[in-house]
């Protein structure tokens, strides 16, 4: 039997609104801490892509919690001045940094080192989003993509990690998402970064795992930021119309979504920044690996499994040193 892409769309909507209401009913917890150490000290932090979203609360949420909190932002004193500002009023500090610019992050994280002589954390929150037929993306748009969502977490990783490795500790928090996951079609080239993304964040935690240096990947759910809303869109459009009905598909979920966010029923962004403040203040070996914010979509359940195929996968290699202590994963 033939399923229409009208159907499936229909479909689509249902789930997605479903899965909001029951987030509504899944708020942040304190208690997913409970066992868990806790640190009561002030950390130096940087977070990258700070200017909205979750980077801008995050950054607001841990220096109201007594943290030197440097937010970083491409354009400060240009069209994210007024960001700029706001963070400033608020008591961050705000750095010049473009996760895309080898040299601008080397500058940036020097600047940071300047002032304060020891780094402990870094967020690698920028990211852009994407929405569409995968097949008319240009290759272009797909490595402008990547150069963001992944080769920018690579840039600042180097840029941190020979200060982490001579202090002895350090944390590093890798903004991902359940579309690292599972996959939602027509998201799927953002997926394919994220995905890329889940990869990193475990060898380099494995690799860091004997050097006091933890590597946490968090994974939020649809959440009202801008990403979707100033995603990448197909350039190639002429590709579209072949793809029927079908090809309306995309449009109208993010239609959907950006609906739902605007409305009484929209999940609370700030779940996020809550999660990763509370990782930030956890001592360090006592972090999960992975943190689901939201609905998960069946992301906490391959979280999981996935987590155990690794350490039989480290076992058999002789490597289950490696694993460290952080072989569990929370969801909120």
């Amino acid at each position: 039997m033939k399923t229409s892409a009208a159907s499936v769309f229909n479909d689509v909507t249902r789930f997605i609104s479903t899965a909001s209401d029951l987030h509504v009913r899944m708020r942040l917890r304190s208690s997913n801490l409970i066992g868990w150490e806790t640190l009561n000290m002030s950390r130096t932090i940087l977070i990258t892509g700070a200017s909205s979203g979750f980077g801008r609360d995050t950054a607001e949420t841990l220096s109201r919690a007594g943290h030197r909190v440097f937010a970083s932002m491409r354009d400060v004193a240009g069209r994210n001045r007024p960001h700029a500002d706001a963070l400033r009023a608020s008591g961050v500090q705000v750095v010049e940094l473009d996760v895309t610019d080898d040299a601008s992050v080397e500058r940036g994280v020097a600047s940071v080192l300047e002032n304060t002589g020891r780094l402990d954390v870094l967020i690698n929150n920028a990211g852009i989003g994407s929405a569409g037929v995968s097949e008319a993306f240009t290759t272009k748009q797909v490595q402008a993509l990547f150069d963001v969502n992944v080769f920018g977490i690579q840039r600042m990783s180097r840029a941190v990690l020979p200060t982490f490795r001579t202090q002895g500790e350090g944390l590093i928090v890798n903004v991902g998402s359940i579309l690292g996951r599972v996959t939602f079609p027509f998201f799927g080239l953002y997926g394919a970064s994220k995905f890329a993304i889940e990869a990193l964040t475990d060898s380099y935690r494995y690799e860091l795992s004997t050097l006091g240096i933890d590597v946490v990947l968090v994974q939020p759910s649809n959440y009202p930021t801008n990403i979707f809303g100033s995603a990448q869109r197909p350039a190639d459009a002429a590709r579209v119309p072949g793809y029927g009905e079908a090809g309306a598909i995309p449009d109208k979920m993010v239609e959907t979504l950006m609906t739902l966010f605007a409305s009484d029923h929209a999940p609370d962004p700030h779940d996020v920044a809550e999660a990763i403040a509370q990782l930030v203040e956890q001592a360090p070996g006592t972090r999960p690996a992975r943190w689901v914010v939201g609905q998960s979509f069946g992301a906490d359940a391959l979280n999981a499994q996935a987590a155990a195929i690794q350490a039989q996968t480290l076992e058999s290699l002789g490597l289950a040193h490696l694993a460290g202590p952080q072989g569990q994963s929370a969801a909120a």
